[in-house]
């Protein structure tokens, strides 16, 4: 029998620009931060679940503020100078949010609001008889 070894691809890193984007996802249950470079590569990302909260803690402001200055200043650290923010969904982490991305460190050039709105939507169900 003839072993088969195989060689492991080496990741490439994705380059930090001075400028970049943030997407957060406001949630009931969670807030999700993804920072990627003006291509959209990811740089970095983070959530309220991996910063070790857990249950009705997960989907509080504060541990929004907490997932998303973690991240933001571990890019930041790496070149990131100015973020375009988009924020998505209904969650309490909206808000605390960017002002924890102020609070480390870059420049917010614009936030734009991408919660998805249907435009009239599927059919609606049949009228209730009783």
């Amino acid at each position: 029998m003839k072993k088969i070894t195989t060689k492991a691809k080496k990741k490439t890193g994705a380059l930090v620009s001075e400028h970049g984007r943030v997407y957060i996802t406001a949630t009931f249950n969670n807030t999700l931060v993804t920072v990627t470079n003006d291509k959209g590569d990811t740089l970095g990302w983070s959530s309220s679940g991996a910063k070790g909260f857990k249950g009705t803690r997960k989907s509080t402001p504060y541990a929004a503020s907490v997932a998303v200055e973690e991240v933001v200043k571990k890019i930041v650290a790496q070149g990131l100078k100015s973020v375009d923010v988009f924020v998505k969904g209904p969650g309490s982490g909206r808000d605390s949010s960017l002002r924890g991305i102020k609070n480390a460190g870059p420049v917010i050039t614009s936030i734009a609001d991408v919660t998805p709105i249907p435009h009239n939507g599927p059919r609606s169900k049949k009228k209730r008889r009783v």
